[in-house]
């Protein structure tokens, strides 16, 4: 069977079935971030990639593809209510490129480290015979009490994304800020059931987390947050917003809305719906699928 067949969820199912995992390993594949246990905190565990003419155009400004590359993996540790500490870079670029693309490149990916406070500790690089590849391995930590994986939804939950959704391609899915801030204040003031990032859009993210969770969802495609010159169908399907989708109890809703005003006057909080027993557990229209593209 291949792979677009398959779809990407499914390829990586059957690829992390039955991995031997000892006790130190609290999430493992299938969730943002791997969580290992340590003498102290948890440890996170996250590496991604991008590559061009998939994730940036080749006219793309490489210094916000560095940026994006960094942000990432960022991102999804925030997701789990981390801090991101230590990152790793792999290059693989045409030997025939300017050293000047690769220069600015590396100009984001410091800007990127340098915003959130993670050590650029090594990587490699590497000749590429055809598009740029580029991926960074990053750990990070979280309190034993405080790391929220996507599998912790309950039904009656509210469901809230941060931000707007949609329209990434006109920029954002290069300059977009992960909510490190926005999540550990969540975490620890909160009790969250469930997160994630939005990476591959609301269509097809909110379905992995209700799955994991083993609830349906109910969502007012009405009441969906977006962005300038935007309509539901592109914050259910464009992705790369790069937003929090969360779950919380009902009995903090009210609490929730009223402290978050408070503390982020800026950025916009929504509740889009909430998690069900039984109902939806799917959209009509999916978000990005790497072995599909656009459902």
């Amino acid at each position: 069977m291949k792979l677009n067949e398959l779809g990407e969820d499914e390829v990586v199912r059957r690829l992390t079935r039955g991995l031997n995992l000892d006790r130190r390993v609290v999430v493992g594949p299938g969730d943002d971030c791997a969580v290992v246990k340590t003498a102290g905190d948890l440890q996170l565990l996250k590496t991604d990639c991008i590559i061009e003419g998939i994730h940036f155009r080749p006219n793309a400004d490489p210094m916000w593809v560095g940026w994006k590359a960094m942000c990432r993996s960022i991102s999804d540790v925030a997701s789990m209510g981390g801090l991101p500490l230590d990152a790793l870079v792999t290059v693989a670029i045409r030997s025939d490129a300017e050293f000047e693309w690769l220069k600015k490149l590396y100009r984001g990916l410091r800007k990127a480290a340098s915003t959130y406070r993670v050590n650029l500790v090594g990587g490699e690089t590497a000749r590429s015979p055809g598009p740029v590849f580029l991926s960074v391995c990053l750990t990070g930590m979280v309190e034993k009490g405080k790391y929220v994986s996507r599998s912790g939804g309950k039904k009656g939950d509210w469901l809230f994304v941060t931000g707007r959704l949609g329209g990434s391609i006109d920029g954002k899915h290069l300059r977009f800020s992960p909510r490190v801030r926005e999540a550990r204040w969540l975490v620890g003031r909160f009790p969250i059931h469930a997160m994630m990032d939005l990476s591959d859009g609301l269509g097809s993210d909110l379905p992995r987390l209700a799955s994991a969770s083993g609830v349906g969802f109910e969502v007012a495609l009405e009441n969906l947050p977006l962005n300038k010159g935007c309509v539901p169908e592109n914050a259910v399907r464009d992705g790369e917003d790069y937003e929090l989708l969360f779950a919380v109890p009902r009995a903090v809703k009210s609490r929730l809305e009223l402290e978050w005003k408070k503390a982020f006057p800026r950025l916009q909080l929504t509740p889009i719906g909430q998690l069900v027993d039984s109902g939806h557990h799917e959209f009509e229209q999916k978000g990005f699928d790497h072995f599909r593209g656009r459902a």
